[in-house]
């Protein structure tokens, strides 16, 4: 499998077809979760309302080794370059579908995610969200981007 590697400028100029596919794919992987995951408890949901999330009863959890990456090799090498996937990765929401690495589970990361809900909640949709979210990643980088900083903000109570 041949690895591709994206300047700034190519990442740019690809990502509208490069987020019709991550919005395809995510969608995938949140309807996987919403089927298979379990739903938060009590706690869980008392933590979600506590970070902004309208539903908390919508949320499935999937606790998994290690976050999946996008099949497509294009779409990985551009997820993984800009620093949206990886073997650092521990959480990733994709609507109300929740992806947390077993062994870096805690309550920060809980309402972390949770709080990417909240912003997948006002967004509308998870086009809507991604259309936001990639891009601003791009342009500021993972630790940088508004809507990771926000989630930051939301870790303690």
């Amino acid at each position: 499998m041949a690895m591709t590697s994206f300047t700034a400028l190519e990442l740019a100029s690809a990502l509208p077809r490069l987020l019709a596919l991550a919005v395809e794919w995510a969608e995938n992987q949140s309807k996987s979760i919403r089927e298979t995951g379990i739903a938060l408890d009590a706690s869980g949901t008392q933590l979600a309302r506590s970070v902004g999330v309208q539903h908390p009863e919508r949320i499935r959890l999937k606790y998994v080794g290690a976050i999946p990456l996008p099949d497509n090799d294009e779409l990985r090498q551009a997820a993984v370059q800009a620093g949206l996937l990886g073997t650092g990765t521990i959480g990733l929401t994709l609507g109300y579908g929740v992806y947390l690495v077993e062994r870096r589970i805690s309550e920060p990361l809980i309402r972390h995610e949770c709080r990417h809900v909240h912003q997948y909640e006002e967004a509308g949709s998870l086009q809507a969200f991604l259309a936001r979210y990639i891009p601003e990643v791009l342009e500021f980088g993972y630790f940088d981007a508004p809507l990771e900083k926000d989630a930051r903000e939301h870790e303690e109570e």
